[in-house]
């Protein structure tokens, strides 16, 4: 066994006492022994430093953990029995320097570590006798409810001091099983809390905007959010985003409500990433690993699932580095001598060739989905491409007017395969409609980069649909997101058609005052006699493009769409 924490100037009677510490056995009916007392004291008295030891239920001492005058740095415990609902199995005995109750550094060991209990032992002032017991343990609190997740106890004198941690601890670690029996229904994918923090000096996204979008996206993944923390500051912190303090407060918090993941409204740093991770022992995610693992679990064709792939590659490629680069090739001597790659080194250059094979695949798709368009253009029929920020009932809008079996739900990016279906314009002409992969605010680079292909299909459309949700308080912010990522893709000059779907959600005389401001179509794509004008609208548009296109006699006059192609009702054109 190792001894941990600030060991350094001790003197030989010192060690030889970490000695003792660490043969000493503590029954779990007793808080302490008089022996690890006299040992712990005597220890403190006479470095001036806060010495404590990690005991486990069978009574055998796992650490001996050496502080400053002020506080501890507890070692990584392992997992040991911290599952959901169950405790560490470990109690931290420990001193005090001065007659002072638990601090807020112990109470945040208690609750992040789940242990058993902690205990301090304070020092009579100038002598090397206990005076007084401080303790705590871990206490449920129920969704809602307010105080602290630990009962606190003392100062006891530690003459008196008479506290079987058997008879407590066992009933309090069952009431916390059954607590986490009734919340995982809730939450079967996790339980988290969203973390957002903001710039002192304003600009960017409001807080109550970007948080009420994170909070779809958790839905969306399955993931139950119990609470929100908020936080405005100058700079962000290099290391944990939030402040310390902060951070500790949403450790315990997470103790209260039994949550296991911490959702970040912001990309975070490799660093900030293991940092928070090791501080807090939550499950640390940002908001790319969020929206990745959303188009994980709603990918399902080859190029869809490829591309998700390569984003999740790339995402990962730079947090593979994060280790010391100095240590990613041994060599030695003029040919490189040495034992080669290490594990970290093999491990990049996999993912490198990993991210070269799905760029090869996706081109060879993009080809095949090339061809398609290609045939289709002979046909003349004209195509529309139905582009918006996601959620904003893009795939209802092209089941409502093409009569097509596309699925559709009231989730953030539940298509991400591009799907085209036949339609019948009031003209008698048929239209292809191609559903695309909706956008997002801040979509992140990996996937913008991944996905990019599937746009393509937008970019040899005759006309674009813009769906937008009226009824969503956020329509501004969603107009000028998509507006730049359209420029972005070089879709600006494709002529489009605003759509402001879910007019339902409000009175009509307002849903049509605002699509007329906005030069758009105000429908409900779940009320057909609503969809009528927009098909008109479609119908000159074309008419307009026709009138305005130069008649090409190179064009085959079959009108209809090559045999080899596939697009009736229900049948997505990459399946």
């Amino acid at each position: 066994m190792t001894v941990h924490g600030n060991t350094v100037g001790l003197g030989t009677s010192e060690l030889r006492l970490l000695e003792k510490l660490r043969s000493r056995r503590v029954p779990f009916t007793a808080l302490t022994t008089p022996e690890l007392t006299r040992d712990l004291v005597r220890f403190t008295h006479g470095t001036g430093r806060q010495c404590g030891v990690l005991v486990d239920r069978s009574g055998e001492v796992h650490f001996v953990v050496v502080g400053d005058a002020s506080k501890l740095m507890l070692p990584d415990v392992g997992r040991l029995r911290a599952a959901q609902g169950r405790f560490r199995g470990l109690r931290l005995v420990h001193t005090h320097t001065y007659n002072e109750p638990l601090t807020r550094d112990d109470l945040v060991d208690l609750t992040r570590l789940r242990l058993d209990l902690v205990a301090a032992i304070c020092l009579a002032p100038g002598e090397d006798r206990p005076l007084s017991v401080y303790w705590a343990h871990n206490v449920p609190v129920g969704d809602g409810q307010s105080g602290e997740p630990y009962a606190a106890f003392g100062p006891i004198p530690y003459a008196k001091l008479d506290v079987d941690p058997s008879a407590i601890i066992p009933a309090v670690e069952h009431e916390f099983a059954r607590t986490a029996r009734t919340r995982s229904v809730a939450g079967k994918d996790g339980r988290a809390i969203l973390v957002h923090v903001g710039d002192k000096r304003g600009g960017g996204t409001p807080a109550e905007e970007s948080l009420r979008e994170l909070r779809e996206l958790a839905r969306t993944a399955g993931v139950a959010v119990v609470d929100e923390v908020r936080q405005a500051r100058d700079h962000v912190d290099p290391k944990f985003v939030l402040g310390k303090g902060k951070l500790d407060q949403v450790v315990i918090r997470a103790m209260q409500l039994d949550a296991d993941v911490l959702v970040f409204d912001r990309d975070l740093s490799p660093t900030q990433h293991k940092c928070i991770a090791e501080v807090t022992d939550l499950k640390v995610l940002d908001r790319t690993q969020l929206i990745l693992d959303i188009f994980a679990q709603h990918a399902h064709s080859r190029d869809g699932k490829l591309q998700v792939e390569l984003a999740q590659t790339r995402y990962l490629l730079p947090r593979l580095a994060q280790k010391d680069d100095g240590l990613s090739r041994l060599t030695g001597g003029i040919g490189g001598r040495g034992p080669g790659e290490t594990k970290l080194e093999i491990g990049r250059r996999r993912a490198r060739e990993r991210i070269d094979k799905l760029n090869a695949d996706l081109r060879r798709l993009a080809k095949q989905r090339t061809e398609r368009r290609r045939k289709r253009g002979r046909s003349e029929t004209p195509t529309l491409a139905v582009v918006g920020y996601t959620n904003a009932g893009k795939s209802t809008l092209v089941r409502a007017l093409t009569g097509a079996a596309i699925h559709g739900e009231d989730k953030l990016f539940a298509t991400l395969d591009t799907k085209t279906r036949r339609m019948r314009l009031p003209s008698g002409r048929d239209a292809l409609v191609t559903d695309t992969v909706g956008f997002i605010r801040n979509l992140p680079k990996d996937l913008f980069l991944a996905f990019r292909a599937t746009f393509e299909e937008a970019s040899d459309a005759d006309v674009l649909l813009q769906v937008v949700d009226v009824s969503d308080p956020s329509m501004e912010v969603h107009l000028d997101t998509t507006e730049r990522l359209l420029i972005e893709l070089g879709l600006a000059a494709v002529p489009r058609i605003r759509v402001f779907n879910q007019a339902d959600r409000l009175d009509r005389t307002t849903a049509v005052r605002i699509a007329d401001a906005h030069d758009g179509i105000a429908v409900c794509a779940l009320e057909p006699e609503t969809l009528r004008p927009l098909e008109e609208r479609i119908d000159d548009e074309l008419d307009r493009l026709a009138t305005a296109r130069p008649d090409d006699d190179d064009f085959e006059e079959d009108g209809d769409v090559d045999d080899d192609e596939d697009l009736g009702d229900g049948v997505s054109e990459d399946e």
